[in-house]
């Protein structure tokens, strides 16, 4: 997280944010060079792909330099801010700090021995906790690139993304000698990449901060392997034009179309980057398509009798009852008879695990993207506390508050896209949960009540569900019983 840089400064690094979080991006700096700083000031809001989070800095004395500009992705553990720490320093530091640099500027001062440096970061740290990592000492970090090490090149030159002499043709791509220790990467996604493809991560080196392996680095190394061993069949053919692609870090083109995509559709229109909550949409809703073999089933309801007795609550005075929360209490209800439903699969482990309580996820619009924020223990809430909660959480991520803890850890989800004046969906279900449950608008319709035509309050339900943890016939009896306390909400009362 921390290091001590020079004598004087303190360098301070992105830290884990947590939930497997690996980048942020920087969206507004609170601090300038030369201010002035106190320990757990917040020093920058960021942005991940779960929430907007404001990074206090472990440290007080004087900012001597900032590394990166607002719109900036930074991955974890790059430095963010230096600060001069101590009286002296300090003073030194604040006049010249407004220049642009990583070290401070000032009178030089003598150098404090190792245990001093030692006692000082203890001193300076708080404790307090922001998601993932507490302002105390840093431990020892636990990814260290081995200074000196060879870089990887690939038959083009390259290296990462930066050009080398071209070697003769025919000689074999070079690799870095494998490094003692942990591998300096920290998205899973690099790991996984590599683990499919049987590439040894440890004889990579890296282009990114420190030497971390990032996603092209390891997509590179694939290449040039690949091309390396068809250098000698293709030889004719790879002197009359073909080449090895670059990197895409190194040399994006807008003409170099993805997979399945014609390279004139590849060089039209305009590309949105898929980053921040964007990207962890699409990442979760593609891993929940691979993974989850799921089937819906709906039916329509009579809402005239709870839309009833939710005017009758209301009318008795107290906080008002919010529809989403009486749904809620009768998805609470439906999980505790259809345990199956509120459940994991452990595909390693072969299992399906099902959960003790119910964390019920809603899924909220708002202007940053499609959040699903996360009501704790919603299995022991009453309606109202389930409004107040459902309210607290909603004017969180639509002002782009929510911590990462809140939008993670759901056992189960409801979907109200009845307010967007729909009737029906077949909603993707939230990895790794097992089922959600879809509420659309709630309109008159003809309805035969008690054996004539009415008007009546219609709303269709759907569920969506898992099948490797239950049949149809136990998704079947949830969404029932949902209809039933829709229409009868007297069902109710016998688990209340």
């Amino acid at each position: 997280m921390a290091h001590a840089s020079d004598g004087h400064s303190l360098e301070f690094k992105l830290p884990d944010l947590g939930e497997g979080l690996t980048e942020a991006e920087i969206v507004r700096w609170l601090v300038e060079v030369g201010d002035v700083v106190v320990v757990d000031q917040p020093v920058v809001e960021v942005e991940t792909a779960k929430a907007m989070v404001e990074v206090p800095c472990p440290y007080g004395g004087v900012v001597t330099a900032r590394f990166g500009e607002e719109g900036t992705e930074l991955p974890v553990g790059a430095p963010l801010v230096t600060v001069a720490v101590g009286g002296d320093e300090a003073a030194a530091a604040a006049g010249p700090a407004r220049q642009s640099g990583a070290e401070a500027a000032g009178t030089p001062a003598a150098e404090p021995s190792g245990a001093a440096q030692k006692a000082d970061r203890k001193a300076e740290g708080s404790g307090n906790v922001l998601v993932g990592y507490g302002t105390s000492e840093a431990p020892a970090r636990r990814r260290r690139v081995r200074p000196g090490a060879p870089v990887a090149t690939g038959p083009s030159g390259r290296a990462n993304g930066r050009a080398l002499p071209v070697e003769p043709a025919g000689t074999e791509v070079r690799t870095a000698e494998p490094v003692d220790g942990p591998v300096p990467v920290i998205s899973p996604l690099v790991r996984r990449l590599a683990r499919q493809n049987d590439l040894d991560l440890r004889e990579l080196t890296g282009s990114g901060p420190d030497g971390l392996i990032l996603r092209a680095d390891v997509e590179y190394a694939l290449r040039a392997a690949a091309a390396q061993g068809g250098r000698t069949a293709d030889q004719a053919a790879r002197t009359s034009g073909e080449q090895v692609a670059p990197p895409a870090a190194a040399a994006p083109s807008a003409t170099s179309a993805a997979p399945g995509m014609s390279a004139a559709a590849g060089s039209a229109g305009t590309r949105v980057p898929l980053k921040g909550v964007r990207g962890a949409v699409a990442d979760k809703l593609s891993r929940s398509r691979r993974e989850i073999p799921d089937a819906t089933c709906w039916v329509d309801a009579d809402a005239t009798e709870l839309m009833r007795a939710r005017t009758a609550m209301n009318a008795s005075g107290g906080p008002k009852i919010s529809l989403v929360a009486l749904l809620a209490r009768i998805c609470t209800a439906a999980l505790t008879r259809f345990p199956e439903l509120n459940s994991t699969v452990d595909t390693e482990a072969r299992e399906i695990v099902r959960l003790d309580g119910v964390h019920l996820g809603f899924a909220a619009q708002t202007g940053r993207g499609l959040v699903v924020p996360v009501v704790r223990d919603a299995h022991a809430r009453d309606a109202e506390s389930l409004t107040a909660e459902f309210a607290r959480l909603t004017e969180a991520a639509r002002a782009g508050r929510l911590t990462p803890g809140e939008l993670t850890g759901g056992t189960f989800t409801l979907n109200n896209y009845g307010v967007f004046g729909v009737d029906g969906s077949t909603p993707i279900i939230n990895h790794p949960e097992a089922a959600m449950l879809g509420v659309g608008r709630i309109v008159p319709k003809p309805w035969v009540h008690e054996g004539e035509l009415a008007v009546r309050q219609v709303v269709q339900l759907s569920l969506t569900f898992d099948h490797r943890v239950c049949d149809g016939g136990t998704a079947g009896g949830f969404l029932r019983y949902v209809a039933d306390c829709v229409e009868q909400p007297a069902v109710l009362l016998r688990t209340l």
